[in-house]
This record gives C-alpha cells, sequence and structure tokens, in this order.
C-alpha cells in the first residue's frame, strides 16, 4: 500500500501517536452516538404519532440511507481523505441527530432518517480506513482496541441518555446537547487524524457487488452482523420468555453479552499480534457457536447469562478481522475495500432481528435464534478462507 510514510522517532512516532488517540476518540464517539440514538427511538415514535410500521419504515429508511451511502463511501473517502470525509460525516451525523426531535413531519422524519443512515456509513468507513492505515504505518495491532472503544461508547451514551430520561430532562434538549458536545470532539479529534491518504489501489469508478475474496469477506461480515443484531434485540426477550428469568435477572443478559465484547475487543489486537487471523476468526467461530448451542439446549437461566458472554467473547473481533483484512485486498483502495465489505454486513445486521422473529412467529424463540449458531459454523468455515 502506498501511503505516506513516517520516520519510528521524532515528529513522526508522535503524530502516529496523536492519530491513534484520535481514531480511539472517533470510534467512541460513534458508538456513543449510536447509544444516544438506540435510547431515544420510543422518543421519535411518540414525537412523530407512529404506530409500529410507520416507525419500522423510518428505521429502513436509516438503513437504506447507510446502504446507499456504503455504494459511494470508498471513492469519496479516496478522493478527499480519510480525515475530511470523518469531518463531513461527523458534522452531518450530529446534526440530524440534534434536529430529529424538531419537525413533526413524518416526511421531514424519512428525510432525517436517510441523512442519518448515509452520515454513519460515510464516517464508519473513514475512521476504519485510518485504523486500516495506522496499522500498516505503526507495525502495531490497533483495530480490535478502537472497535472496543466504539463499544465503550455505545454504552456510555446508553446509560447516559437512560439516566437523563430518569432525571425528566426533555428528549429533544438531551439530543440537541449530546449532539453539540459529540460535534465538538469530532472536530477536534479530526485535526489528528493523518493528512490526506494515498490510495492503496485504483478506486472503482463505481460501485460494483463485491466479488472474490472481498465477496467471501462481505458474507463472513453479513454473517457475523446477522448474529450480532440478533444477539441485540433478542436476548432480552428469549431469557424472559424461553427461560423465564425474571425481567431484572433478563436485561443481564444484555449487558452480559455487550460488556464481553467491548472487553474481548480490548484484549483483541494483543490476540491479533499473536494468533494468525484467520486461525482467530475460525476460534472465534467455534466459540460462539458452542456457547449459543449450549444455552439454547440448556434453557437455564444461568447457563444462557454466561452462554451470552461466552458468544459475545466469540463475534468480538470478527468486524476488525474482516475490516482489516478487507483493506489490504490487492489492487483495491482500502476504503473501497472496506465499503464493500460494509455494504453486505450491514445488510446482514438489518436483516438478522427480522429473521429471528419470524422463524420465532412459525416455531419458538429458541429455534429462531439457531441461525446464530450455523452463522458461527459459517464463520469458522470461512475462516480458512482468509487472505493473509
Amino acid at each position: 500500500m502506498a501511503v505516506l510514510q513516517f520516520n519510528a522517532g521524532g515528529a513522526g512516532a508522535s503524530k502516529l501517536r496523536a492519530a491513534r488517540w484520535a481514531t480511539r476518540l472517533q470510534f467512541l464517539l460513534f458508538g456513543f452516538i449510536s447509544g444516544v440514538w438506540g435510547v431515544h427511538i420510543p422518543s421519535v415514535k411518540a414525537r412523530y404519532g407512529l404506530d409500529e410500521a410507520r416507525l419500522s419504515v423510518a428505521l429502513l429508511a436509516f438503513a437504506v440511507g447507510a446502504v446507499l451511502c456504503l455504494t459511494l463511501a470508498g471513492r469519496i473517502v479516496a478522493a478527499i481523505g480519510a480525515r475530511a470525509a470523518a469531518l463531513a460525516a461527523s458534522l452531518l451525523m450530529c446534526a440530524t441527530l440534534a434536529v430529529v426531535l424538531g419537525p413533526s413531519a413524518y416526511a421531514a422524519l424519512i428525510a432525517l432518517a436517510l441523512a442519518f443512515g448515509a452520515a454513519c456509513a460515510l464516517f464508519d468507513v473513514a475512521i476504519n480506513a485510518e485504523g486500516s492505515l495506522l496499522e500498516t504505518e505503526s507495525g502495531k495491532k490497533v483495530m480490535s482496541g478502537f472497535h472496543g472503544m466504539f463499544s465503550l461508547g455505545g454504552m456510555a451514551g446508553a446509560a447516559l441518555g437512560a439516566w437523563l430520561l430518569r432525571a425528566a430532562v426533555p428528549p429533544p434538549l438531551q439530543l440537541a446537547a449530546s449532539a453539540a458536545a459529540a460535534a465538538l470532539l469530532a472536530v477536534a479529534a479530526c485535526a489528528f487524524m493523518l493528512p490526506r491518504h494515498v490510495a492503496g489501489g485504483p478506486s472503482s469508478p463505481a460501485y460494483r457487488l463485491p466479488r472474490g475474496v472481498l465477496a467471501l469477506l462481505g458474507l463472513l461480515a453479513a454473517v457475523a452482523l446477522l448474529a450480532e443484531g440478533a444477539m441485540y434485540d433478542w436476548c432480552v426477550l428469549y431469557l424472559q420468555q424461553e427461560v423465564h428469568a425474571s425481567p431484572a435477572l433478563a436485561a443481564l443478559g444484555f449487558a452480559s453479552f455487550s460488556a464481553a465484547m467491548a472487553a474481548a475487543r480490548f484484549g483483541g489486537d494483543w490476540l491479533r499480534a499473536r494468533v494468525g487471523a484467520a486461525q482467530l476468526l475460525g476460534a472465534s467461530g467455534l466459540l460462539a457457536a458452542t456457547a449459543m448451542a449450549t444455552l439454547l439446549l440448556a434453557r437455564d437461566p444461568l447457563v444462557a447469562l454466561i452462554g451470552f458472554a461466552v458468544v459475545g467473547f466469540g463475534f468480538a473481533n470478527v468486524v476488525p478481522i474482516l475490516f482489516t483484512a478487507a483493506a489490504r485486498v490487492p489492487g483495491v483502495a482500502p476504503a473501497d475495500g472496506i465499503a464493500a465489505v460494509s455494504s453486505l454486513g450491514y445488510l446482514g445486521m438489518v436483516a438478522g432481528p427480522p429473521l429471528v422473529g419470524g422463524i420465532a412467529q412459525a416455531s419458538s424463540l429458541s429455534i429462531g435464534l439457531a441461525p446464530v449458531v450455523l452463522g458461527a459454523v459459517l464463520l469458522a468455515w470461512g475462516a480458512r478462507r482468509l487472505p493473509d
């Protein structure tokens, strides 16, 4: 990859350290915005007077905006660099979040959801491209830790939102203040990102469906994010409905999965430095499959809580591994590779929860969650074909 070169010491090393901390902050802010948004989906429902069907359309608009932007994100990052792309995307992301509870027209909500989804997608590609470049320039594994910061930010955003709601702070004020603070920090972080990149391969003139290695990586990302999305949306209900846990105990299912994923990501760079990516991905898939199958068969609250934590450990480093591999596919610009894999991965995350719900409606939630086991097995299988 032809990129800007830095000397090992002096100003070069200082710039790399500053860029790493800036990128950690960007991932933290991305998670924070995601957590705040998730907490306030009921606020959106109440503000616009939506039923479940119209709310689903609004959430689908977010997904559509994200996927459409991913068809352009690689070219945008290759053209203007990750720093400029992250700056523009973060400002749009925060601006749309700040005003989403302002209008009352449903059409305005759809437009804001499309813009918010597009901004999130571009920001995601830009900061992951920056993370990949930092790994290459420094020779250090850092991508898993970056994604750990995203997980930490998500928990912080959700916790802050819940606390402010309990304190009866008006939701529009919460979103405006959170978005303004995040925007200021994002702008400051962008100033310390690396200068404009030189692309590692020719950027595609138009989006094309991933082929070859990128198609494999995208498929694996879709499987992983399908399973991850299913865990986020259904693990609490599984504990309540299938194993008859109390509401308080069931809430710990989401917490155990999220906390384990964050912890494993912070340790993931140490593992990736010592274990090959293919071996780590294969072991991660087998671990998640075994844990998920065990908790579904045992149907015991304690086993389920422990199992969800182990599943979180298993899936934690899958996306960092796949995004790093996508950025290093020969002949493909890093941002294009990440965008291609992200687009398929995002489709998997969107499809996961309704797939589980559809199967559960036809049979049971235990059967509905079985695709998570299958997805983890597919990850272990696909790991053998991961490029070096």
